[in-house]
């Protein structure tokens, strides 16, 4: 596993019952904040196998992103248990529900 892959599974790991991040802003906390597609795919081929929050992860516009139904409804019913509000098209409030990660200074740069 690359650091990014490993950093992006860590960092989806850390993302809160009740809160949701987005691709890009979990490729930008692993260290590429052009690597959105990357974390798709990551979250595709791993989310299984390291047991990953994957529901937590939407697109930047606030919705659910997943085109086949069956998958659509689980990530819905699976944030609804953890109280997050879907709107209408599978559209969260960003503004409300986005993790807005708290790093220690000595991490920050």
């Amino acid at each position: 596993m690359t650091p990014f892959t490993e950093n992006v599974v860590e960092i989806i790991r850390s993302i809160p019952e009740g809160k949701v991040a987005t691709y890009g802003q979990v490729a930008r906390l692993a260290g590429s904040p052009r690597a959105a597609r990357q974390v798709v795919r990551a979250l595709h081929s791993m989310s299984k196998k390291h047991r990953l929050p994957w529901h937590r992860v939407i697109n930047a516009k606030g919705q659910i992103a997943l085109q086949d139904d069956e998958s659509y409804h689980e990530q819905v019913l699976s944030l609804e248990a953890e109280g997050v509000e879907i709107g209408l098209n599978g559209v969260i409030d960003l503004e409300r529900y986005q993790w807005k990660p708290v790093f220690p200074a000595s991490d920050r740069t």
